[in-house]
């Protein structure tokens, strides 16, 4: 009779701490709005396949704050010839998940944008849109909120606030309001040019902390003026009230990028008059970035001789002034 009084057998097999994560990580993840991710984005592509063949290459990986993580991925042979396995079903999933550990994970989580997030990175892969902007702001704080001093990598591979072809896609505000949030957190933030960095994307591009901003050799920036939205059937004194804001919001661009590149705004407002394309050298010379990310740069600088061993060298003798 005791044993029959004795309690229900659900509550003498407790769920275990790690199911029960799993489980809220299956339920908030099934209601956060995450945008499309560009299948034919080739940062993406090459990080997909590096995770799905090798895990551990990409987690416990040791941090340095002068080289933003994930970026060895391309000019690595290895890990780039590898091909992309077939995902797991879903059981064996649910149990990689499971033996997850928010501590010291040994798997990585199971989609990539929380795999990027868990380095600390924000990857900027497609036009300002409103569901990018949500995105990148939610993230940004909760980096933040994470830990206020460990540095927030922004990787921007992104046509700004209108597609390749020049259409708009989004408003200018979208731009501004990613750029509003950057410049309220604690944290250092590095950025990198991965891709295309146009328009909205270049300003987030230059508005990294000084020092701290890089571009790939063959990353492309550029600057230009905002565009007039389709009019449509609009009326007359509707279009002036857009074309009007549209000069309001050149002006903000002009005077945001001329602060962060060290130029006048009057340079900035000339070169926009048309689009102004700036590959990594030009981009570092106008002040967009800091340095250029290339292997083997460090070496070869190291290396190289001083302008006094050079002349020493070659015989010339450098006289004193009178």
């Amino acid at each position: 009779m005791a044993n029959c009084l004795g309690p229900p057998i659900a509550s003498s097999f407790p769920c275990s701490p790690s199911l029960k994560r799993c489980r809220f990580m299956a339920i908030r993840a099934s209601k956060i709005p995450l945008p499309p991710i560009n299948p034919k984005d080739p940062f993406l592509s090459k990080l997909a396949s590096v995770a799905a063949a090798s895990p551990e290459t990409l987690l416990n990986r040791p941090r340095d704050s002068d080289t933003p993580p994930f970026l060895d991925i391309f000019d690595s042979p290895k890990l780039m010839a590898t091909p992309a396995q077939a995902p797991p079903p879903f059981f064996s999933s649910v149990e990689r998940s499971v033996s997850y550990n928010e501590h010291r994970p040994r798997r990585p989580p199971p989609d990539l944008p929380s795999l990027l997030l868990h380095g600390r990175i924000v990857y900027i892969g497609m036009p300002l849109v409103p569901a990018v902007t949500e995105l990148v702001i939610a993230e940004l704080m909760y980096l933040q909120w994470m830990d206020p001093k460990e540095p927030i990598y922004i990787y921007i591979n992104s046509t700004g606030t209108t597609r390749d072809d020049g259409e708009t896609v989004g408003m200018e505000s979208e731009g501004f309001a990613i750029y509003d949030a950057m410049m309220q957190l604690k944290n250092e933030i590095h950025t990198v040019g991965v891709g295309a960095a146009i328009g909205h994307a270049c300003l987030l591009l230059a508005a990294g902390t000084k020092g701290k901003r890089f571009m790939m050799p063959h990353s492309k920036a550029m600057i230009q003026q905002p565009r007039v939205p389709s009019a449509g059937l609009m009326p007359a004194s509707d279009v002036v009230i857009r074309a009007r804001e549209v000069i309001i919001n050149r002006d903000t661009l002009v005077s945001l990028i001329a602060k962060h590149t060290e130029k006048s705004e009057e340079t900035v407002f000339n070169v926009m008059r048309r689009p102004f394309y700036m590959d990594a050298t030009k981009a570092k010379e106008f002040g967009v970035i800091d340095k250029i990310l290339w292997r083997g740069q460090e070496k070869i600088m190291a290396d190289a001789a001083s302008p006094e061993e050079w002349d020493k060298g070659a015989g010339i003798r450098v006289l004193d002034a009178l």
